[in-house]
């Protein structure tokens, strides 16, 4: 560690240029610390500018409380960060770089532009403007203390910052930079990864998903373990995807993790707006020596996807009341979640144990973590973007708090 005269002369260090990285840049600098920022991409925010290709979903509209749930049992680890930075906090940071927001039908609150490219152009030139120094393909290869080795296309590289902030990110979509090998450094302290809001396998013959592949259920709903969530399922050659598996992930994933390599059984709706009444009614009406295929367009509107899928899912429903126990709940057996890599997020990362209240590592003083690197689970909607804000600003400000402390021989005021 070194002396008091010299501690006082050295950057702070962030190593990982995503949104919690740049965020705890911003903060820090406006406080008037120096900040160096590492990453081992080319350029900052690359996973970042993936996620607002299709609308930068920033935040979410709905009250604290339930928003505050949607985190499980990681609310009342970031409740403190989400307090000190909520929803709306971050919604006027973003107008403040001139990104207006709108918030859609769903609650959930996007950019006017849809696009996060603007948002973060303006963002660097403010980071640059605060005199943040970015410090590009410099890969992080090992921590002794504070004093940081990075591998670069010139060699290896040391700095040893005042104090150092990690926000090195999850394990999914590693071609953008985020591939969890820091873990390897902090191996005691981190809970394994695993998918979060990803896809999932179905035992289903690969004949079938590669006949039906890009094929979507459009407006269905999965139920399981109490919970229900509605949305469209995407085929794909590698199983389905969709918003109703992204939010009924985690419980998915434990569940298979408990199960032993047995499936998991979802409950699809393929018509959730109407009743199982309605539907028995529309079916009844149909004549019997038609065709089931036939009889399902006719009465309910099912198009050749969901009436193959039904084939698939309950060969054996023929009469009215049958088939109006298919459509409602045909079990869905899951095998596997998607690979790791391509999971929109990761559970896993630092345990909560390892960190203090300010996310500083209880084992070495001035180390300090934040955003999705962090052993904390959410569903899409806007959540995972504000827990790495939210962790980013309230890290930032532990870490202007820890290096205001009285030095040894500094005599506090």
């Amino acid at each position: 560690m070194p002396d008091t005269s010299t501690a006082r002369t050295l950057p702070i260090a962030i190593i990982g240029a995503g949104p919690a990285g740049l965020f705890a840049a911003e903060c820090l600098s406006r406080k008037g610390h120096e900040v160096h920022l590492f990453d081992h991409m080319a350029r900052p925010g690359r996973k970042f500018l993936m996620a607002g290709r299709s609308g930068l979903n920033l935040t979410h509209s709905e009250p604290l409380e339930p928003f505050l749930q949607r985190y499980g049992t990681a609310r009342d680890w970031l409740e403190p960060a989400i307090h000190h930075f909520p929803p709306e906090a971050l919604r006027l940071w973003a107008e403040g770089l001139g990104e207006p927001c709108f918030t859609g039908s769903s609650g959930r609150v996007f950019l006017k532009s849809l696009k996060a490219s603007p948002l973060l152009r303006r963002w660097l030139v403010r980071l640059q403007e605060q005199g943040v120094q970015f410090f590009p393909r410099h890969r992080l290869t090992d921590m002794q203390g504070l004093s940081l080795t990075f591998q670069t296309p010139e060699g290896p590289v040391q700095q040893t910052g005042r104090a150092v902030i990690l926000a090195l990110g999850g394990s999914s979509w590693a071609r953008l930079g985020s591939n969890g090998q820091w873990a390897s450094l902090l191996e005691q302290h981190c809970t394994p990864f695993a998918p979060s809001n990803c896809g999932f396998m179905p035992d289903w013959p690969a004949e079938f998903l590669l006949r039906h592949e890009g094929e979507t259920l459009r407006g269905v709903t999965l139920n399981f373990a109490g919970q229900t969530h509605r949305g469209d399922l995407i085929i794909t050659k590698r199983g389905l995807e969709g918003a109703p598996l992204y939010a009924l992930s985690a419980p998915l994933r434990q569940a298979l993790a408990k199960s032993g390599g047995d499936t998991v059984t979802v409950h699809l709706n393929l018509r959730p707006t109407l009743t199982q009444e309605r539907i028995l009614e529309r079916l009844a009406r149909q004549r019997l020596r038609e065709s089931r295929s036939n009889r399902l367009r006719k009465a309910l509107g099912l198009d050749r996807t969901m009436r193959e899928l039904l084939t698939q899912l309950c060969p054996d429903a023929r009469t009215p009341g049958e088939l109006t126990d298919a459509i409602t709940q045909a079990p869905l057996h899951l095998v596997a979640p998607a690979a790791l890599d391509r999971a929109i997020s990761t559970a896993g990362g630092l345990k909560q144990a390892a960190l203090d209240e300010g996310f500083m590592l209880r084992h070495q003083p001035g180390l300090f973590a934040c955003g999705e690197m962090l052993d904390w689970d959410a569903p899409t909607g806007g959540y995972l973007l504000q827990g790495c804000f939210s962790t980013a600003c309230f890290c930032a400000e532990a870490v202007h708090h820890w290096l205001s402390r009285p030095l040894p021989g500094k005599v506090a005021p």
